[in-house]
């Protein structure tokens, strides 16, 4: 966390000047782009040396909220590289707040409190930046399964492929030199785990397939990885944690599993996953050397920009990879473009693994997770015991009156607006993980007492009478409250004890407020910048 910095009263005069002439324009656009009518103004944002985001507007609105407010660019990073200099602040959060009279007060703290949109609301605090939280990948059961992968026969169907390329490119593709034994042998000391035997075959023909950045792209639009660069792609890469700024009950538990079940571990990203070819787009292709029970080592997946809800399964290995690309060439399903070769890889029509919209008629059982919106009428869930994989359930402005079938069901995230209020259907769950709940009745909150994952927990829509009972779940790491109930908890001393992030839910909640609600979870806010004042506006 971002330490506190409480600078002197000559050095504090200095950085408040400074301050305000850098608010003043910021000020100054927000009133000159006013809508005729208006009688106050906001202006959210974080801004620091990666950009500025901005959100707010003006009331009465213009047509919406969030329409027409502007995001003063230069103006924002200057202010942020202010506080960075003076506080130590990267990123930063602002808030503006003016009147068509010229007045106007501004509000800036680090960024451990930040402006929620999208389908909450209000403001989130990180109490703890060092928690990480565990993706359900990490307990699956491990794969004991032996590799898929032959290095003999990879190297066969390799100097296959590429004879199979001359012929039709009309030239042989140019490609680096091997790879050394020394060289393979430190690569899997930094990356601390073997290639598997099939890939490191194929790094003595070749140190991936790229000369003077030109590169040959021979895994099907994919450029193979130097060893050089394999090691350093994986070094950056996140080791499969996820922060806690941005979470909220969005991402949750689930990442889908690919077919068959249980293959690939559910995470958006795993140490045992090492990139080796890239689409150069923010995807890559994979090997997987610690797979989950179904799966083997050795495999391969698709990881990057396009995965976020998880990898996808391609082949049981570089092995059958390759023995797949020649079938491809066999069949005469390619195109030449240039130099360049594009296998044609036959269409699919895939059990859907997601469904947005209603329940289906028939319910595929491959289905893992479904959004039914805007339902006319009660939802009976029932339907959906035909899917025994289903981890996510999300009903959205639809309501449904028994949570009976998630019982039996292994659903991780669950949002839903519940009609009789009744949560015992939900006592004992050993999948639930995320809950977001909106009730039409009081409901009694016991029942959460009984769940052994539940780790965020999304309240602000509920009508609970008793929210005391959340002190008791001490396993609790994000909680979404509304103000009234979070001034219910912390008056009588009942906050969950583990809580590492939390959201203040209430829409028109200032950074002030948001700033004294985190100063009662724990949080120092005591170096929060202020200023306020006023300037002859144009309207004025």
């Amino acid at each position: 966390m971002v330490a506190a910095m409480i600078p002197g009263k000559e050095t504090k005069a200095r950085e408040q000047s400074m301050v305000e002439q850098a608010v003043r324009p910021i000020v100054e656009a927000l009133v000159a782009n006013a809508p005729s009518g208006w009688t106050h103004a906001v202006l959210h944002c974080r801004a620091g040396r990666g950009g500025t985001s901005a959100t707010g507007g003006y009331t009465p609105p213009r047509d919406r909220w969030n329409t027409g407010v502007p995001n003063p660019y230069r103006e924002l990073m200057a202010l942020a590289e202010t506080l960075r200099k003076d506080r130590g602040w990267e990123p930063v959060s602002l808030e503006f707040r003016c009147r068509p009279s010229g007045e106007y007060r501004f509000v800036a703290f680090h960024d451990a409190i930040t402006r929620v949109t999208g389908m909450g609301s209000g403001f989130q605090v990180v109490l703890d930046p060092d928690y990480r939280l565990s993706q359900p990948g990490l307990q699956q059961e491990p794969g004991t399964a032996a590799p898929a992968g032959d290095p003999e026969t990879a190297v066969a169907r390799f100097r296959a492929y590429l004879e199979r390329r001359a012929a039709i490119l009309g030239h042989r593709d140019e490609l680096p030199p091997p790879a050394t034994a020394a060289a393979l042998d430190e690569a899997e000391r930094r990356l601390g785990r073997r290639l598997p035997a099939d890939l490191r075959a194929l790094y003595t023909i070749a140190d991936g397939d790229g000369i003077d950045y030109e590169n040959r792209y021979l895994f099907q639009g994919n450029a193979w990885l130097s060893l050089k660069s394999l090691v350093a792609e994986h070094t950056d890469w996140s080791a499969g944690e996820r922060p806690w700024y941005g979470w909220d009950l969005e991402w949750d538990a689930i990442v889908f599993d690919t077919t068959p079940a249980d293959t690939v571990r559910r995470c958006g990203a795993h140490p045992g996953w090492l990139r080796f070819a890239t689409s150069e787009d923010g995807n890559f292709l994979a090997i997987d050397t610690d797979p989950a029970r179904n799966g083997r080592p050795g495999q391969l997946i698709r990881t990057g920009r396009d995965y976020d809800e998880g990898p996808a399964y391609l082949a049981d290995s570089v092995t059958a990879l390759l023995g797949h690309y020649l079938e491809l060439l066999d069949q005469g399903a390619y195109e030449r473009h240039g130099d360049h070769l594009s296998l044609l890889e036959p269409a699919g029509d895939p059990a859907p693994r997601q469904i947005i919209g209603e329940i289906p008629d028939e319910v595929p059982p491959t289905l893992q997770a479904i959004h039914i919106n805007n339902a006319s009428a009660l939802v009976d869930l029932a339907p959906l015991t035909a899917a025994p994989h289903l981890r996510r359930l999300h009903l959205n402005r639809s309501t449904t009156a028994d949570l009976t079938p998630v019982r039996e069901l292994p659903v991780e995230s669950l949002r839903i607006t519940l009609d009789d209020g009744n949560l015992t259907p939900l006592a004992g769950h050993p999948h639930l993980t995320s809950l977001d709940l909106t009730t039409t009745v009081p409901t009694d909150l016991a029942p959460l007492r009984t769940i052994p994952h539940l780790r965020g927990l999304d309240l602000s829509r509920a009508d609970a009478p008793d929210p005391t009972v959340l002190a008791d779940l001490t396993e609790l790491r994000y909680l979404a409250l509304t103000g009234r109930q979070w001034t219910t908890l912390l008056d009588k001393g009942e906050v969950p004890p583990s809580l590492t992030a939390a959201r203040l839910a209430d829409e028109d909640a200032t950074l002030d407020d948001a700033l004294a609600w985190a100063a009662r979870l724990g949080l120092p806010t005591e170096n929060a910048f202020r200023a306020t004042g006023s300037f002859k506006s144009a309207s004025g």
